[in-house]
């Protein structure tokens, strides 16, 4: 067999994690990087973080699965907390992020099919947007390298350029259901919507009668200084996505929604076999119970300023290499004049520092939201040598 037991469809480097201890990783050899990858924005307690790691024993020890045909008190009091914190009225927990984009598109076409309209079914959604690796979350972006080999489609999306209100208000139809929108992109490049862009969306789902839809599975749950980034706009949306740090770590996600954008999804509408298990609503509590916090909100805040303040001054000693830094919070952007994917590699191989590559030539930073002033020192040190060691020519990964 040609094939390796592990289907090759990621791009896999030489690191090969066994340990984490909290923002470090520790490989199969022995070496140790400095995380401000966070599992893409995933781990943001760090590693071992040991009310996580208690209240996953403790419920590991109790229950760990049951069916959705019985009642859910862990479900039910995790829901209420995230109705209580947020502006939606109903959750629906899932098992990823794509799986709650998948349930607010869902919802969507629900909530006009409840009222006869079956044939508001159109989500306007943005380029270079991702949302997700389903076929629906697929259709959703414009990307054709994930479009590819996965043809046909599934219908009902019209793609409009990211932060255009002018455009979006042109493609309005008699099909259109409502706008699906990353407050911040992620996999694009940190890309902040315009609070212009985000409110006139607003008015125009309120105008016409249509839903308006944030995934913030990547933004959300505490990486922006907000616990969600569409507080940072005055506005809120109908339908929610949000997954990856709401679980620290343990798989999860969650579709929040209004009771009047929900009144379509009764009874056999939806289902999910592990969504919503015991053992993923204890992490997703013991979350909530760090980072709902406003003395936490707000040391995110001040540690993304701090660092952002550091790479706004570092980027001026190398203006061949690097172009702006952007985001929110501790989830940052340095974009560069090259390609970023040979940078990233050369920081992860030669000095052991963990970033993420994004879209438009974008150096994701996105560390572990429990970072302190020791960690971004570390950080800056190392990316201060990979940039003096590296050159202006983008070197081979």
């Amino acid at each position: 067999m040609s094939i390796t037991p592990l289907m090759p469809v990621y791009p896999r480097c030489d690191v090969r994690p066994v340990r984490g201890e909290n923002c470090h990783l520790i490989s199969e050899d022995g070496r140790r990087f400095l995380d401000f990858a966070s599992g893409i924005a995933v781990n943001l307690l760090g590693h071992s973080h040991p009310g996580l790691i208690g209240a996953i024993q403790r419920q590991a020890e109790t229950l760990m699965h049951v069916s959705n045909l019985y009642g859910s008190p862990q479900g039910e009091k995790l829901a209420q907390r995230l109705v209580d914190l947020t502006f939606a009225d109903t959750v629906f927990f899932t098992n990823s992020g794509a799986e709650a984009v998948e349930c607010a598109i869902k919802t969507a076409r629900a909530f006009h099919a409840h009222a006869g309209d079956d044939h508001k079914y159109e989500l306007i959604t943005f380029k270079n947007a991702f949302h997700g690796r389903t076929m629906a979350t697929i259709s959703a972006s414009n990307q054709d390298k994930m479009h590819k080999g996965f043809h046909p489609l599934l219908q009902g999306f019209q793609y409009v350029d990211f932060d255009d209100l002018e455009g979006a208000k042109a493609a309005i139809g008699p099909n259109t259901a409502g706008f699906l929108v990353e407050p911040i992109q992620g996999e694009g490049g940190i890309r902040e919507a315009s609070p212009e862009f985000i409110k006139g969306l607003r008015a125009l789902a309120d105008e016409h009668g249509l839903l308006l839809l944030f995934d913030e599975v990547q933004c959300g749950v505490a990486r922006t200084g907000k616990l969600y980034a569409y507080e940072h706009y005055g506005v809120a949306p109908d339908i929610m996505a949000t997954a990856k740090g709401i679980g620290g770590g343990f798989p999860m996600g969650a579709c929040l929604a209004t009771e009047h954008a929900a009144r379509g999804m009764g009874l056999g509408t939806h289902g999910s076999t592990y969504g919503g298990n015991p053992l993923a609503m204890a992490a997703g509590g013991a979350v909530l119970d760090v980072v709902a916090d406003e003395a936490f909100l707000a040391e995110v805040t001040a540690k993304g300023e701090r660092l952002r303040s550091r790479l706004e001054q570092f980027i001026g000693n190398y203006p061949d290499l690097f172009e702006l830094v952007r985001g929110k919070g501790l989830m940052l952007g340095l974009k560069m004049k090259h390609e970023s994917r040979p940078f990233v590699a050369h920081l992860r191989d030669n000095h052991g520092l963990l970033t993420v590559a994004a879209g438009d030539n974008t150096v994701r930073v996105i560390p572990p939201l429990v970072i302190d002033d020791t960690h971004i020192d570390e950080f800056m040190e190392k990316l201060s040598a990979g940039a003096a060691d590296y050159g202006i020519e983008p070197v081979a990964s």
